[in-house]
């Protein structure tokens, strides 16, 4: 099930959608929300296994996140294609976080969507984690159950600086602990 907190239901395009990351069925499930083309940022190491390899080379950038040089041509694509009004979609932990807890945000994300001045769009993986958990789909076993994600409300960055990259990590970073917080009774 997904909420929005806009009256909108469609997402800017061009934009970076930033999204907390609990399980692999976040990357399936943001398909539900996002209504146009979008590439994803992931680890490299998914070009390892057979079936994302596959779908990887043609719809993701790959992110070598050992290496400096690896994380900064993944930037470099990611821009190139926000400049051809793709969207891409980003989840800053740079991992999947153990049972739903939130891990702090790394910079690239907010950095990339003010280079580019294209707004941000905060997604909340609700409960996702509890229906698929860390291991994939050949190392865990799956649960029935209705994912809950909350779209936030588009993130104008126009006019916004590097100056500003903390400021806006901090407010979505916010966002999306106060919406678990929320879910989860806290």
């Amino acid at each position: 099930m997904i909420t929005y907190r806009s009256k909108k239901y469609h997402l800017p395009k061009p934009c970076v959608v930033v999204a907390n990351h609990t399980s692999y069925l976040d990357i399936v499930l943001s398909t539900l929300y996002i209504d146009h083309t979008a590439v994803y940022m992931a680890k490299a190491e998914l070009l390892k296994i057979p079936l994302f390899k596959y779908f990887f080379v043609y719809l993701d950038i790959p992110v070598n996140r050992g290496s400096m040089t690896g994380a900064h041509k993944a930037f470099v694509e990611a821009g190139k294609k926000l400049d051809e009004g793709l969207s891409v979609v980003i989840y800053p932990e740079g991992g999947i976080s153990p049972e739903g807890k939130l891990k702090p945000f790394k910079n690239g994300a907010f950095k990339l969507a003010i280079e580019k001045q294209v707004p941000i769009v905060p997604a909340v993986n609700l409960n996702n984690w509890l229906f698929l958990q860390n291991g994939g789909f050949l190392k865990s076993h799956g649960k029935p159950g209705i994912p809950r994600i909350v779209v936030g409300d588009p993130i104008e960055t126009k006019g916004m600086t590097t100056e500003n990259i903390n400021e806006l990590k901090q407010k979505v970073f916010t966002f999306t602990q106060q919406e678990l917080d929320k879910f989860h009774g806290k």
